[in-house]
């Protein structure tokens, strides 16, 4: 017996000494022990043993790190091989938001989707007949006031509401609201509600209202089986990781499209108060989701969050290494950029988008492919989108040219109906689906994917220090 623990023991000591000298297989290691001390992942897929899920539909939502997501699904695509659904031209990198979603706004050369994630108006009923049926809906929420803040800023110049506010005070639009707002003008839905609006429902229901508000979150979990949180992003990612069945370089990022700190505005402490007031729609919705989540987290264990977490950063660290030499490069503003694929987009003279440049030894002792990596990892939106549009299009016409020529068919002759005539009005007229809070085909009667057990009462305890704050616009 004695013999057989002492053997025992040679075998670890000898295997974590292999593994030590042999760094790259360090993590798998890892993982594995991660795995076989969390009993409690055991019902979830093993990342590196389930396929992966490919069909994902990313809500895009407004100022909530949702460009820093969209740059994550555009790289898992690229590596997989997979098309991801762009907008026509003519709605330049959105999908002509801020109307209701349709599958006309999607380029031809685009289809059939595996991922579709750029910025639009939710319509379930569209996304349904787009994309495959065991597409999986995410979306990405923030707390309301720090999101407000940024909206303010961001669209100072665009929105009306907030270009009437003397001296661009945000003080003076909370003081009295309706004296700026108005509905139906155009870009009104960045200065109220903009979460609900961009996830289908009504942003000027009023807030006493509460039958209305509580439908319209009871559909959003029913059709988004997981709803992330900005202020706890990488712990999002952890659930989207196992959700998804991914691995872990699958979930890395870099932060985009920042302000710099100039750009934003401190909160008096009264000021929370009214803009949550004001945009109570996507106050309950955060508050809901915000719950949801951290009940989600506990489920699946305090420590095995924690230390996947740790593992996530230290796998960006060493990616952040091998791109830029050891750190991120420096932030900069737009026309300080040299590579004009990195050059963020710039809403207003008022507001400084940063972005970051290569480093001009990018080059030395790394392939053509890691440059690319690193290239792609701190593009900015737009720019990522025309690359994507340029790549799949080339793809779609190279196959279409190696199409066979379709033999042309004989017209077919009409059908005659055996009804009388007077009982054949109305047989192919299509009855319109029930009205639903996130748009049409949304209702009881449409399919969609279950959300992973929790409950959604009060928030959980805080389970990981140090939650990244992504995208602090």
């Amino acid at each position: 017996m004695i013999q057989k623990k002492i053997f025992l023991a040679f075998v670890v000591i000898s295997t974590v000494s292999l593994l030590l000298h042999h760094g790259g297989h360090l993590e798998s290691w890892t993982m594995e022990a991660f795995y076989l001390g969390c009993p409690s992942l055991r019902s979830h897929p093993s990342p590196g043993l389930e396929p992966k899920h490919t069909h994902v539909a990313f809500l895009k939502t407004h100022k909530t790190a949702s460009t820093t997501m969209q740059n994550l699904l555009f790289r898992f695509a690229e590596r997989n091989n997979l098309t991801v659904a762009l907008p026509v031209q003519s709605c330049t990198h959105q999908f002509c938001y801020p109307r209701t979603f349709t599958s006309h706004f999607v380029h031809p050369h685009t289809l059939p989707p595996s991922i579709i994630t750029n910025h639009m108006r939710f319509n379930r009923a569209e996304l349904q007949r787009l994309m495959p049926t065991d597409t999986v809906y995410i979306t990405i929420l923030r707390e309301p006031s720090s999101m407000f803040e940024s909206l303010f800023s961001y669209y100072n110049q665009y929105c009306q509401s907030f270009k009437r506010v003397p001296n661009s005070s945000l003080e003076a639009f909370l003081e009295d609201p309706w004296s700026y707002y108005r509905p139906n003008e155009k870009d009104s839905m960045y200065a109220r509600n903009t979460l609900t609006f961009d996830l289908g429902g009504d942003k000027d229901r009023p807030p006493a209202d509460a039958g209305y508000a509580q439908a319209f979150v009871a559909e959003v979990e029913r059709v988004f089986t997981l709803v992330m949180i900005a202020e706890h992003f990488d712990e999002s990612l952890v659930l989207l990781r196992h959700l998804l069945s991914w691995d872990l370089d699958d979930v890395l990022y870099v932060k985009l499209n920042m302000r710099t700190p100039g750009s934003k505005r401190s909160l008096s402490p009264d000021l929370p108060a009214k803009i949550r007031q004001w945009n109570a729609l996507d106050a309950r919705l955060y508050d809901h989701f915000n719950a949801s989540l951290w009940q989600q987290l506990s489920a699946m264990g305090p420590a095995c969050v924690a230390r996947e977490v740790r593992l996530l950063r230290k796998a960006q660290e060493r990616l952040v290494r091998s791109c830029f030499g050891g750190r991120m490069p420096q932030l900069r503003s737009a026309a300080q950029i040299k590579n004009k694929d990195l050059r963020p987009w710039q809403p207003s003279a008022k507001v400084d988008i940063v972005g970051y440049d290569l480093p001009a030894n990018l080059s030395q002792g790394r392939s053509s492919q890691a440059q690319e990596l690193c290239l792609k990892l701190i593009m900015p939106e737009v720019q990522y989108t025309q690359v994507l549009l340029r790549s799949q299009s080339l793809r779609y016409r190279r196959n279409y040219q190696q199409r066979p020529p379709q033999r042309p068919q004989p017209p077919e002759q009409p059908m005659r109906s055996p009804l009388p005539r007077h009982q054949q009005v109305g047989l192919h007229r299509i009855q319109p689906p029930a009205a639903s809070p996130l748009g049409p085909g949304s209702g009881p009667g449409s399919t969609t994917t279950p959300r992973p057990a929790g409950g959604t009462q009060g928030r959980g305890t805080k389970l990981v220090q140090g939650s990244s704050q992504t995208e602090s616009l």
